[in-house]
C-alpha cells in the first residue's frame, strides 16, 4: 500500500490566500506571484487531491466547493503548525520585553498578524501592548515608557526618527441599517480634541460649507462606532475591516466631502531594548506590506 503523497505547504498558503481574497490577481499579490502562476497553483492542488476546490462565483469572484471549504481550515491549521515548526528553528534567540504603543484602531488593522508571527519566532518575549490616542501615546514614548510605538501621522515630535509605515484613503462610516449620514445637520462621532482625523473631518465639512453637529465624543476609534452602529451619527475611519453593521460610504456619496489620507508611523524609543524591539518592528512593517497590498493602499 503506498503512502500518500504531501502537501505542499506554498500550494495550501496560495489556497488559503485565494479563499480570503476570493480573487486570484489579489492572492497572487500577496505572495509576489501572478494571476497565472496562481491558478496553476489551484489546479495542482485540486489533480493531487483529485477534488475541485473552486468555482466561479457572481461576477469575477471565487467561491470555494464544499471540499473547498472542508479544507480551508484544515489548511490554515496546518499553516500555524509549518511556520511554527519552521521559525523555532530559523529565529536567533531572543528573550526579555518590548512595551508597544498603539491607537485601537491600528491594533486591529495591523497587530494580530504581526503579534502572532513574533510570538511564533520568538516565544520567549513579553509584548506589552497600549492602546492609547496618538497624542498621548507620543508622550509615553517621550517620557521612555514605550519602546515601539504606532501614531497618526501629526502628532509626531519635529526631530524624532519615524517611518511611515502605511497610507491609505479615510472614509465615512456609515450604518448599513441606518441612514445617518442623510440627517440635516450631520451628526458626528469623533475623537476628543487633539485627533488630527477630527481635525481633517471637520475641516472638509467647512470647506464644503455642510451643517453639523457634534453629536458623540469619544477617546477610541471602538467608541466612535458605537453610536454609528446605532444609526445615531457617521464617523471617519479606515474602510476596511470594519465591524458588521457599518459600512464606508463611497467618495462624494450623499455630498459629503473627500477626506484626506491617513498615514501610520512607526516609532522606536530612544532607549528601546535591542535586538528585540527592531524583530518586532520588522514584524509589523511586514503585516503593514501585506495589508496595503491587499487593500491597494501604499506601503
Amino acid at each position: 500500500m503506498s503512502l500518500p503523497a504531501g502537501l505542499d505547504p506554498d500550494l495550501l498558503r496560495a489556497f488559503i490566500y485565494v479563499a480570503e481574497e476570493q480573487n486570484f490577481t489579489r492572492a497572487g499579490a500577496r505572495v509576489g506571484r501572478t494571476q497565472a502562476a496562481i491558478s496553476m497553483q489551484m489546479r495542482k492542488l485540486e489533480d493531487i487531491l483529485g477534488k475541485t476546490l473552486l468555482k466561479r462565483g457572481r461576477g469575477e469572484g471565487i467561491e470555494l466547493t464544499p471540499h473547498g471549504q472542508y479544507l480551508l481550515s484544515r489548511a490554515r491549521e496546518l499553516l500555524v503548525l509549518n511556520d511554527s515548526i519552521w521559525s523555532a528553528f530559523q529565529a536567533p534567540d531572543i528573550s526579555g520585553k518590548v512595551r508597544l504603543g498603539t491607537p485601537d484602531d491600528y491594533a486591529l488593522q495591523f497587530l494580530p498578524g504581526a503579534l502572532r508571527r513574533f510570538a511564533q519566532t520568538h516565544p520567549a518575549v513579553e509584548v506589552e501592548v497600549v492602546c492609547l490616542p496618538s497624542t498621548e501615546l507620543m508622550g509615553r514614548l517621550k517620557a521612555g515608557q514605550l519602546d515601539l510605538s504606532l501614531i497618526s501621522e501629526g502628532h509626531e515630535t519635529r526631530n524624532w526618527p519615524a517611518q511611515e509605515l502605511i497610507r491609505g484613503p479615510l472614509a465615512w462610516i456609515t450604518s448599513t441599517r441606518f441612514a445617518p449620514h442623510k440627517l440635516d445637520p450631520l451628526p458626528l462621532a469623533l475623537a476628543e480634541h487633539d485627533c488630527s482625523w477630527r481635525r481633517a473631518a471637520l475641516r472638509g465639512l467647512d470647506e464644503a460649507h455642510l451643517p453639523y453637529r457634534i453629536a458623540y465624543v469619544s477617546g477610541s476609534a471602538i467608541g466612535s462606532l458605537v453610536p454609528v452602529l446605532a444609526g445615531l451619527a457617521v464617523t471617519c475611519g479606515i474602510p476596511n475591516r470594519l465591524p458588521e453593521g457599518t459600512r464606508a460610504l463611497r467618495p462624494g456619496e450623499d455630498g459629503l466631502p473627500k477626506l484626506p489620507d491617513f498615514c501610520v508611523l512607526m516609532l522606536k524609543g530612544k532607549n528601546a531594548p535591542q535586538p528585540v524591539t527592531d524583530r518586532l518592528a520588522e514584524h509589523i512593517e511586514d503585516e503593514a506590506t501585506r495589508e496595503a497590498q491587499t487593500a491597494g493602499w501604499a506601503a
